[in-house]
Parts: structure tokens; C-alpha cells; sequence
């Protein structure tokens, strides 16, 4: 799966989430999009602090994914779908940030498929989708949002306003794992054991006799490089 990112503080919660359900996937700037190929299944469009109604805000091509691939676009990007579509966004009356409750929602909806009126989930936007574009239907609502989430008719594309992978939404992981398991069909077969194996399968064909000077600064990213390269290579 392929998150792409809009500057979200949360966009690694969202890549974490999938790697708890045994999911591959990747985070990749907004403005700069992966080449799609077989073996993309899916890709999530994360928050960001702009709003869509900045004249700077992210406005990537997404000509090559939208009704091609499932697409979950999440808070600002459920916004950047809609507005593409032709959907009004304003400023909301009511800002909601932190805690809502879900008021209305259609679980016969593959995405919402479980999770149940009131509960719990966690919002962090200024904005909100005033009207909907002819083909897109309202699937969840809270008390204050009517489009707290939309599906496209004929196409697997889901806008949700609130945040599936913070740890205050109670269904989130639920809500993910309708995506990323009964929509994109993930195997579930991804673990961290089998990236630790493939990386150092990796790194041993990159390096063969070569040698390596690794620049440790004691960090997250620099101490994982460093003990891969011990794996792979002593």
C-alpha cells in the first residue's frame, strides 16, 4: 500500500496501523508519486495542515490511482478528492477538534462495514464538505459533520473526515483493516521478521565485498542502519 503524504502529523501513526495488520507499505511525498505498478495494491492519502482552500495547498495528479486503485483519503485528503470532484468546502462553523461521535452510518458500506452508531472517533480539521457532488454518498455522519465520510459510486475511493489511525478513534484499526484487508485484498503475510530478512538479503547483494562507513549518530535511523549492516555484513 502506498501512503501518500501531505505533511500530516499522523501520517506514520497511518503506516504503523498497516504494518500492524501484517500489510506492506510505503510513505512517499505528495509531490512525488511512485511509479504504480502490479504490485501496489492500494494507496491512502494522509492529512495535512494546510486547508484546501490555500491558494498553496498540495494539488498532486492523481489521474494515474483515482478509479484505478483503491484510494482511502483521510481528513485533508477526503477534502482534496471531494473538492476535485466539485464538492463546496468552507470553513467550518464548528471546529472540530479531538473527540466526536459517530451519529449515522451505513455498515453495509465495505468500509464501515462493523462499526457501529456513537462510536468514537478522533477529528482534527477546519474545514468541512458543505455539499457533495452527484455520485458521491454519505456513509458516516456526527452530530456536527453530515460528511464525516463518503464513498464514489462505481469507483473504491473513500473520503474519511476524521482520523482512522489515531488511538482515540475506537474503530479506526476496524475501519483500516476493512480497507486495506476486504477492499484491497492485502494477504496479510507482511511481518517486520520478514523485513529484517529481506533487507539484509539486500543489502549483502548491494554491498558484495565492498566496505561500508556507517555514520552513527545514535538515533532511531542510524542505529537500525547500523545493526541491519551488522546482519548483513559484520
Amino acid at each position: 500500500v502506498i501512503i501518500l503524504d501531505f505533511g500530516s502529523q499522523y501520517t506514520q501513526l497511518i503506516a504503523r496501523r498497516l504494518r500492524e495488520l501484517n500489510t506492506y507499505c510505503e510513505i512517499h511525498p505528495y509531490y512525488k508519486i511512485p511509479s504504480i505498478d502490479e504490485s501496489v495494491i492500494g494507496v491512502v492519502l494522509s492529512g495535512s495542515p494546510f486547508s484546501v482552500l490555500d491558494t498553496k495547498a498540495p494539488q498532486p495528479d492523481l489521474s494515474g490511482i483515482r478509479g484505478k486503485l483503491p484510494l482511502l483519503a483521510v481528513c485533508y485528503g477526503a477534502q482534496f478528492i471531494a473538492k476535485q470532484g466539485g464538492a463546496e468546502v468552507a470553513p467550518s462553523k464548528i471546529r472540530e477538534y479531538g473527540r466526536a461521535n459517530i451519529s449515522a452510518v451505513e455498515q453495509g458500506n465495505h468500509i464501515m462495514k462493523g462499526v457501529p452508531v456513537n462510536s468514537q472517533v478522533w477529528m482534527s480539521h477546519g474545514d468541512t464538505i458543505t455539499t457533495l457532488p452527484s455520485g458521491f454518498e454519505i456513509i458516516a455522519s456526527t452530530k456536527d459533520v453530515s460528511c464525516a465520510a463518503y464513498k464514489i459510486k462505481g469507483e473504491h475511493t473513500y473520503g474519511i473526515q476524521f482520523h482512522p489511525e489515531v488511538y482515540h478513534s475506537a474503530d479506526g484499526t476496524a475501519i483500516l483493516k476493512n480497507f486495506v484487508v476486504g477492499v484491497c485484498h492485502a494477504k496479510q503475510d507482511w511481518t517486520p521478521a520478514s523485513f529484517v530478512d529481506s533487507t539484509v538479503q539486500d543489502l549483502k547483494d548491494k554491498i558484495g565485498t565492498d566496505k561500508v562507513v556507517l555514520g552513527l549518530s545514535g538515533g532511531v535511523d542510524s542505529s537500525v542502519a547500523a545493526v541491519l549492516l551488522d546482519k548483513a555484513i559484520g
